[in-house]
């Protein structure tokens, strides 16, 4: 199909409004950054920023910051037709504090609902869905009804054809009930290739935060690529014939929020490319680098050139995100 997309993401939408001052406590910052924000919108930005064909397939509310969205993501050139209003619900912000090089504090407006919970079955283009060289979805939008029946109807529907995602994306003020996350990581597990997560996320999915482990247990579910971040150790890739490990790199971290979309995107650029799974692992780790010496997330994704400029200048090392 000539309308066949790279990627197509699916989940949280948002934007993020930034201190412009570093080191300061919320309540005495003085001026804010606005962003376009989102976990798996953001990995649809970094990989429109590597050259691939990307769109999300999310919800925002009917107000001006949801016209802000639309005109962000076009910006980005984000395909963003599957991005709808809701009426009842507000466009959520989130908020952050900048205390590097490991404290970055999160506070979500996301109440009463997050219209990106709002994604209904039946307004998913299940035919492009299906065609998608890679379609990401995200743990967040298992959290609540409807999202996370239509995310589990995506995925049975695109049946593991081409590479499926699943960023585990453990986000604990999302879920009453940690149990309850487990039970729903698990059945979406069954339906992905791929599956990426930290050591909190890899633990609520599989029950341990042993990389090598939840690894294992990773690919016992039936996903082909494990994805582990170990944050100072590293990041840990297995497949049931191969494993490989990209250490870490030091970086002047600025804000290391947007890290991970920034590796997500970049893991797409890999496995798009067919790269070796070394190679893959090694050019996610130096994107996530680049944004976490960075403010913004999504306007800070890399281009392939910055990247392919840091892992020039750290040859034999791979950057940690």
């Amino acid at each position: 199909m000539s309308d066949r997309f790279d990627v197509i993401t699916m989940g949280r939408i948002g934007v993020d409004i930034y201190p412009l001052q570093t080191g300061v406590p919320l309540p005495q910052v003085e001026s804010f950054g606005k962003y376009l924000g989102g976990t798996a919108t953001n990995v649809a930005v970094a990989a429109a920023r590597l050259g691939h064909r990307s769109a999300v397939i999310s919800r925002t509310g009917a107000d001006p910051f949801g016209e802000y969205i639309h005109q962000a993501l076009r910006g980005f050139d984000v395909d963003d037709r599957w991005v709808s209003p809701v009426e009842q619900y507000q466009t959520p912000v989130t908020f952050c504090e900048l205390f590097p090089p490991d404290d970055f504090p999160l506070y979500f407006y996301r109440r009463p609902k997050a219209p990106d919970l709002e994604i209904h079955d039946d307004e998913l283009d299940r035919a492009a869905i299906a065609d998608a060289r890679i379609f990401w979805m995200t743990g967040t939008g298992l959290a609540e009804e409807p999202s996370r029946s239509a995310t589990l109807a995506a995925l049975a529907h695109r049946a593991k054809s081409g590479t499926t995602v699943f960023d585990l994306d453990w986000r604990p003020m999302f879920w009453s009930d940690k149990g309850e996350a487990s039970r729903w990581y698990r059945e979406a597990l069954a339906h992905v290739t791929v599956a990426v997560g930290n050591l909190d996320e890899v633990e609520t999915a599989v029950g341990t935060r042993d990389p090598e482990e939840a690894a294992e247990r990773l690919l016992e579910c039936g996903v082909e690529l494990a994805v582990v971040k170990q944050g100072p150790d590293g990041v840990l890739a297995r497949t049931r014939d191969e494993r490989a490990v990209a250490p870490p790199v030091p970086v002047d971290v600025v804000n290391g929020l947007g890290a991970g979309d920034a590796f997500g995107g970049a893991l797409c650029h890999g496995l798009l490319h067919g790269w070796a799974l070394e190679r893959t692992m090694r050019f996610a780790n130096a994107a996530g680098a680049l944004v976490a010496g960075r403010l913004a997330c999504s306007s800070a994704m890399p281009y392939a050139h910055e990247v392919e400029e840091i892992l020039s200048t750290n040859s034999g090392s791979a950057v940690n995100a």
